[in-house]
This record gives C-alpha cells, sequence and structure tokens, in this order.
C-alpha cells in the first residue's frame, strides 16, 4: 500500500465560507499528522474561491457548478479519494492541531469500527457533540457525555475508513443537507461495524455558520431526511409508524387553536415534506433492498440496542 493509500484525506465543504474557510484551513495547516486535504466548494459566489486559491496551504480544490448541499459534495469528494481513511470537517470547525491524529490513533486500535466521531465544541467551551443518540422516534441526537461507543458520528468532524463507506453504498446525495451522517452510520452498523468516539480529538464549531438552523429550509431537510432515512435503514413497523405518526399531527395542526411557534409545526411545510417521501417513495424502498443486501446484522437488533437510549 502506498503512502497516499494509507494515509487520510480531510474533505471540507464549504458554501459561501468565506468568513471563517480560512480560519479551518489554517488549523488543517497546523494538524502534526501529514494528510491531503481536498475542499469542495458548493459554487459559493462570495469571494470564497479567491480566498481558497490564495490560501498558503494550497487546498486541492473541487468546484462544483451547483450547489449540492453537503451529502452531495461528499458524495462527489468519494469518487476523488484514494486514502484508506477520509475525515469529513466542516468549513466552520476549527480542530486542535492533534485533533486528525487522535481520530488516526483510535481508529487503528479499533478494528471493528468503521467510524471515529470527534468532541465539538462551540465557541462559548460548551460541547456540542460528542456522537450521536437514536432517539427512540428515530431521531439522531447529539450526545453531550463522553462515551466510548455510540450510535453514530456528527459530520461535522468524523473520521472513517473509505472502502467501509464506499461498501455500504457511500453518501446518500439526494439528502442535500441533514441525516447523511446518522444515515452512513445506521448502514455501518448494519454491515456489522462499530462507531466510537475520540474525546481527546476537539473541534471549536461555529455551528449554522453556513445554514441557518431553525430556519423553515432547515426543519424542511430535518424531518424529510429523518423519514427518509428510516424508510432506508429502520425496521419497517418504525418507518412506518413515524411516517403514520408524521402524517397525522400534519391533518391535526390545522385544526388546533394554538400551536407551536415553530417552522416544523407549519401544516403547509409538512404537507411539502411528505408531497417529496411520497414522490421519493419507489427509490428509496429500492435503496432499501440495496441496504439489506450489505447488511449482515438484522434491522430490529441494531434498533433495540440503540433506540432511545
Amino acid at each position: 500500500m502506498t503512502s497516499a493509500e494509507s494515509g487520510t484525506t480531510v474533505v471540507v465543504v464549504t458554501w459561501r465560507g468565506a468568513d471563517h474557510v480560512a480560519a479551518c484551513l489554517d488549523a488543517l495547516a497546523a494538524q502534526d499528522r501529514p494528510h491531503r486535504t481536498l475542499v469542495v466548494d458548493n459554487a459559493s459566489t462570495d469571494g470564497t474561491a479567491t480566498i481558497l486559491a490564495a490560501h498558503p496551504s494550497r487546498p486541492e480544490v473541487l468546484r462544483l457548478r451547483r450547489n449540492t448541499g453537503y451529502a452531495g459534495a461528499m458524495a462527489h469528494a468519494l469518487d476523488r479519494i484514494d486514502t484508506a481513511r477520509v475525515a469529513w470537517l466542516n468549513d466552520d470547525a476549527v480542530p486542535e492541531p492533534d485533533w486528525l491524529a487522535n481520530l488516526e490513533d483510535t481508529l487503528d486500535s479499533q478494528p471493528l469500527a468503521a467510524a471515529v466521531t470527534s468532541r465539538l465544541e462551540l465557541p462559548d467551551g460548551t460541547t456540542q457533540s460528542t456522537g450521536v443518540r437514536l432517539t427512540g422516534d428515530g431521531h439522531g441526537a447529539d450526545l453531550t457525555e463522553p462515551s466510548d461507543e455510540v450510535f453514530g458520528f456528527c459530520g461535522g468532524a468524523v473520521l472513517l475508513r473509505t472502502d467501509a463507506v464506499r461498501a455500504v453504498g457511500g453518501v446518500p446525495a439526494s439528502f442535500f443537507c441533514y441525516y447523511e451522517d446518522t444515515d452512513t452510520a445506521w448502514r455501518l452498523r448494519l454491515a456489522g461495524w462499530h462507531v466510537v468516539a475520540a474525546p481527546k480529538a476537539r473541534v471549536q464549531h461555529l455551528h449554522g455558520a453556513s445554514t441557518n438552523p431553525g430556519s423553515p429550509l432547515f426543519h424542511r431537510w430535518n424531518e424529510r431526511n429523518r423519514l427518509l432515512m428510516l424508510l432506508r435503514c429502520a425496521p419497517a413497523k418504525v418507518a412506518l409508524r413515524e411516517l403514520a405518526r408524521f402524517a397525522a399531527i400534519t391533518a391535526l395542526l390545522p385544526l388546533r387553536r394554538h400551536r407551536p411557534d415553530a417552522a416544523n409545526f407549519d401544516p403547509a411545510l409538512r404537507a411539502r415534506v411528505l408531497a417529496e417521501i411520497i414522490l421519493r417513495l419507489p427509490r428509496t424502498l429500492r435503496e432499501r433492498g440495496r441496504v439489506s443486501r450489505i447488511s449482515a446484522l438484522g434491522r430490529g437488533a441494531i434498533w433495540d440496542a440503540w433506540a432511545g437510549l
């Protein structure tokens, strides 16, 4: 195996990241472990391309013709990876100098693990994520306490085995943004892989610098992709239960005199989510079949082991 094949490619996806991507690249240049840096620019129009071209670390840049979202950009990047490991890193994340070394050492010491998640901290020092848990209704939710093994990883800063990700179908590009990480974790676990945490691999994360958590668009992607993930990966009874629950709540919301003032309780937004799921259903069921073919463990076994913990 060549040095390129045995190393790590760090993929940074950026979209209108002119205000923060340089800090991310500075931190990567300061890593104490050699690596390849690949920046995927989602057709930014704010001067990001100029900043990338001028950065002293001279990162490799893949500029896309249109914004394909985080998931789409990662899927494009996967086609260009020739290293044994691939790291995902948000463009508004600033890793500590030993971040990559901690991730690599943890992964190398855990032969059954396909992914190692980082400790993401907000600028005020509070912990955003030490991994992802699976809730009883199928959401992926951030953990904030240290744990050796976790259900899934936060896609903002994670190291993965490249071949394992490819073997389970890669990154779900059609998700555009959100839940591509939890969906990938689901498929890795179904294939028999573990997901572990490296609490010493610390990253400061602005969180939401490129998107607007809480916005209608955020909730549209979030609600849609959670349900698509469950239809692809979860036990059928769980996926159908959560889809039926979402539809029932949507139907009843117009009858409520008072409803929460949040975009995910907007009946029109929820109706759009349902329409998108219906349109994607034939494709999603085909994808579910492909997930079944790569699975070494049962969906129910994974659900019973991790949901609600």
